[in-house]
């Protein structure tokens, strides 16, 4: 994945029947980068099944996804102690530098939501590259924040046994 490219979208199978999603949301990734850092960004979409986004009406915003959750690499230490499966605690109380070229592991949390997906529709996991816009207020383009040298490096998902990617739903039956 590169800084000034399209990133990545997962896809979940297109829905059958109604599919009820209530609470909160949490992926795992592992990536390496060619930098010391990295931000990742990933939205929780929402798609018709002509392929067109649905969007909802969000407090800061008229076009919100289903759902957002970003974190930095360096943050991503948790806390054991108050950390659970479904909801990662980072505890942001030291940076962790990223080696170039080795993997990490990243719990990232996605804000609680609550939708029914209709069937026909599909569900979709984006991860944006640098720089994403943000959503509202929110933006994500400060270069004193995020400077290019370290944030807009190449950065690499990994795939492969004992290291799959998953997101975690919270499915109501």
């Amino acid at each position: 994945m590169t800084p000034a490219g399209d990133g990545l979208t997962f896809r979940l199978p297109v829905s059958q029947s109604n599919l009820e999603i209530t609470g909160p949301v949490t992926a795992k990734l592992w990536l390496s980068s060619e930098s010391t850092d990295a931000d990742i960004f990933l939205a929780l979409r929402l798609f018709d099944p002509a392929g067109k986004e649905v969007t909802f009406i969000g407090a800061n915003d008229p076009r919100v996804p289903v759902g957002l959750g970003w974190l930095r690499a360096s943050q991503r230490k948790l806390d054991a102690a108050k950390s659970q499966a479904y909801r990662p605690w980072h505890s942001h109380d030291e940076e962790w530098p990223l080696t170039p070229g080795e993997p990490i592991e990243l719990d990232i949390e996605i804000w609680p939501t609550s939708i029914v997906v209709p069937p026909g529709y599909q569900l979709a996991l984006p991860h944006a590259p640098y720089p994403m816009k943000g959503v509202g207020p929110f933006l994500h383009i400060d270069p004193d924040d995020r400077p290019a040298a370290i944030i807009a490096a190449r950065n690499t998902l990994l795939f492969a046994k004992g290291r799959e990617p998953y997101l975690l739903l919270p499915v109501i039956p």
